[in-house]
């Protein structure tokens, strides 16, 4: 059993659509989108929204963090954590878990995308100023609970990608660190 969300710029496009794919396989239409994979959609008159906000609130409550002071941003901009220093933490199963659980947030969550790839880099040997950075990036969460992701009609013409790069930034090896995000009209895509 696969699922699939379909979206079309207008109704009758939409049941065209499924009318054909009907015909070549067998599936049941489950109606209009309220949730999928565990994260929320929400109709409205400018598209739809995105979120995984209990997801969310389940990470901050499974590290005991429901209570944390929240923080404006999800990395420290001026540190750089080697791979090799501080104390290993005391339950490294507990970080994989954590670390797990933030990857599968960036889906709706992009504005992390960057903080939770660089603790995955150190799942194999997490140290004590790893899993500050996965708790700093908790305490992010706590106070941007209500974001996620907004899709919204738009003039699929245009497309434009935003990209940046810090060059030999990784204070052991010296690769290089590169991002990007796609936009196709108003949305993101990749």
């Amino acid at each position: 059993m696969d699922d699939i969300v379909l979206t079309a710029s207008s109704a009758s496009l939409l049941r065209r659509t499924i009318t054909t794919l009907q015909q070549e396989f067998s599936m049941k239409d489950l109606g209009p989108l309220h949730h999928f994979l565990g994260i929320s959609v929400t109709q409205h008159s400018g598209g739809l929204f995105l979120s995984q906000q209990q997801y969310t609130i389940d990470i901050l409550k499974r590290a005991g963090m429901m209570d944390c002071k929240p923080c404006s941003t999800p990395v420290d901009t001026h540190a750089k954590v080697s791979a090799t220093e501080g104390a290993p933490v005391t339950d490294p199963t507990h970080y994989r878990s954590l670390t797990g659980a933030l990857q599968y947030l960036t889906f709706t969550r992009p504005d992390i995308a960057y903080a939770v790839q660089q603790v995955c880099l150190h799942m194999h040997d997490p140290r004590e100023p790893h899993l500050s950075a996965v708790k700093r990036i908790l305490r992010y969460l706590q106070g941007t609970l209500s974001h996620g992701l907004h899709l919204q009609p738009s003039t699929p013409s245009e497309l434009v990608v935003y990209t940046d790069a810090d060059w030999a930034g990784c204070p052991d090896t010296r690769r290089s660190t590169l991002g990007y995000a796609v936009f196709l009209g108003a949305n993101l895509v990749s």
